[in-house]
């Protein structure tokens, strides 16, 4: 599938330009809440995170929901790995890592929980990369995608500070009709996708923003944060996230 947005050295230069990649793991991490209820539901008691390094909700699912935990990613930094378990009280042995291309990789295994974390916007093809999702999923086993939402404030703020990023997302895969009818035509049921979370918004270069910008984006953050606190609402313009739920 000539389809995708990045390449292997866009993330090699991408992780090891990253600061901060190393610390505890709470247990109200982003969508924690929502992944413990379909758990408890769903009585999963396997997983595998697709694109997921360097392995945060593999981490938090082993961490806090005593799972059999995979990563599987097209780029692996096994050092920052070892390091980031450590850092929650886990080993190397504790998690599965696979490091391979998604779309030269027959599975060995099926899960209860297949899951990606902003995978899918990188590719131009929404349903397609659902769809790779799939040989990984058993019958009856639980989808669970993320992507950002960059069709509200979010998104004005990484097109105008950080083109670049922005560049690198399929922003068409940002529509919730999209989505879920994407996961009907592949058969799939019980389908769910809806806007997540309070306001929020990031920039992965603020590092290299002027003091202007960075004010700006932080006078931003906090009128919007206020906001939605006084009207505690999800939505198209304000929410960072999306949600994907599906089953097989």
């Amino acid at each position: 599938m000539d389809n995708n947005l990045t390449d292997r050295s866009f993330w090699k230069s991408f992780w090891e330009a990253k600061k901060g990649l190393i610390f505890p793991i709470k247990a109200d991490y982003v969508f924690g809440d929502i992944l413990g209820k379909l758990i408890a539901e769903k009585q999963i008691k396997t997983a595998i995170e697709l694109g997921g390094f360097p392995g945060y909700y593999a981490t938090y699912l082993k961490k806090y929901q005593k799972l059999d935990t995979t990563l599987f990613d097209y780029y692996v930094h096994r050092d920052i790995i070892k390091k980031l378990l450590e850092a929650n009280g886990l080993s190397e042995n504790d998690i599965t890592i696979i490091e391979a291309d998604l779309f030269n990789y027959t599975p060995e295994k099926q899960y209860d929980l297949v899951s990606s974390f902003g995978l899918i916007e990188h590719f131009n093809d929404t349903k397609a990369i659902v769809e790779t999702h799939l040989q990984f999923l058993k019958p009856g086993g639980v989808l669970f995608i993320t992507l950002p939402n960059f069709v509200g404030v979010n998104g004005w703020v990484q097109r105008k500070f950080d083109r670049d990023n922005y560049d690198k997302h399929n922003i068409n895969s940002m529509n919730l009709q999209l989505l879920a009818d994407s996961c009907k035509q592949l058969g799939l049921k019980e389908v769910e996708c809806y806007y997540s979370g309070k306001f929020s918004i990031w920039l992965e270069n603020k590092a290299e923003q002027s003091a202007l910008a960075k004010a700006f984006v932080k006078g931003l953050w906090f009128a919007g944060k206020v906001f939605t606190k006084i009207v505690p609402v999800e939505s198209k313009a304000l929410s960072p996230y999306i949600v994907l739920k599906a089953i097989k």
